[in-house]
């Protein structure tokens, strides 16, 4: 038995690299069509090139943004948005509020979950500042307002003309179980007769 020519041993080196190559670079492409036709999400760097962006979109164009809110049902809080609908130039910064209010007997943590839609206009929606993104203490019978601030991206597609923000509470019954367990005890210890 004859050892293989060392050319074909490089050569077919050579080409296996050369294919691992070509397919690691096709990877990104087939991954960025996956996100966008099957889950709807857009992954282009938009921050990067806003200027150039801004000044391709007129100035004066405008988008509606209806704002919504509900509580899951293990979760005895009022939750709703304090404007249902705000009008918005893209690409600026804007700030709405929600009304958060604890109708239960003590305090209970919540966490909120948001969702863009249509589904589609989410890659355009940047939230700056969210009180989804921390979970939220309420006293019992507390209200409190809840802001987010959001800019939409003003490479929204041209036939969006509004865009839904809506968010669900949960009641997070790890840190709710925590806050009652370091509250201090409200019974009295007897003392011996």
């Amino acid at each position: 038995m004859s050892a293989p020519a060392p050319g074909k041993g490089i050569a077919k080196l050579a080409a296996i690299s050369l294919g691992a190559f070509v397919f690691t670079f096709s990877l990104v492409p087939l991954y960025r069509i996956a996100c966008e036709k099957v889950f709807g999400i857009r992954l282009d760097n938009t921050a990067a090139d806003a200027s150039a962006v801004a000044s391709a979109v007129p100035d004066e164009r405008w988008v509606t943004v209806e704002f919504d809110g509900s509580v899951n049902s293990k979760l005895p809080w009022g939750f709703r948005p304090n404007a249902t609908r705000m009008r918005v130039r893209v690409g600026e910064q804007y700030e709405a509020t929600y009304a958060a209010h604890n109708n239960g007997a003590r305090a209970i943590v919540g966490s909120a979950t948001p969702s863009v839609a249509p589904a589609r206009a989410s890659g355009y929606f940047a939230k700056t500042e969210c009180f989804c993104f921390t979970a939220q203490t309420l006293q019992a019978g507390e209200t409190r307002d809840l802001p987010v601030r959001f800019i939409v991206d003003p490479s929204l597609p041209a036939d969006v003309h509004t865009i839904t923000l809506s968010y669900t509470f949960f009641k997070n019954d790890v840190l709710t179980e925590r806050l009652a367990a370091a509250a201090p005890s409200s019974t009295v210890p007897h003392s011996a007769p």
